[in-house]
């Protein structure tokens, strides 16, 4: 579980450069979805799918840990 951790601090901090310059430029999509109040929507989607990938990871590292004690038992 460290390792996700440590695994998951990396990618944000690779990643957060990225997601600073992205506030800083004008994009007129993201203007125009604003407008219409679509955005939430999309970031309701992105939102919705991490829920989804992170449950997903969390499910398949209980299992494999369970797996790991049967074998050492």
């Amino acid at each position: 579980m460290k390792k996700i951790k440590s695994l998951i601090l990396l990618i944000f901090s690779l990643l957060f450069p990225v997601i600073s310059f992205a506030q800083n430029s004008d994009v007129e999509m993201a203007d125009l979805l604003r407008q219409d109040g679509k955005i939430y929507v999309v970031i309701g989607v992105i939102c919705i799918i991490l829920v989804g990938l992170l449950l997903f990871l969390l499910i398949i590292d209980r299992k494999v840990r369970n797996l790991e004690r049967n074998q050492n038992h």
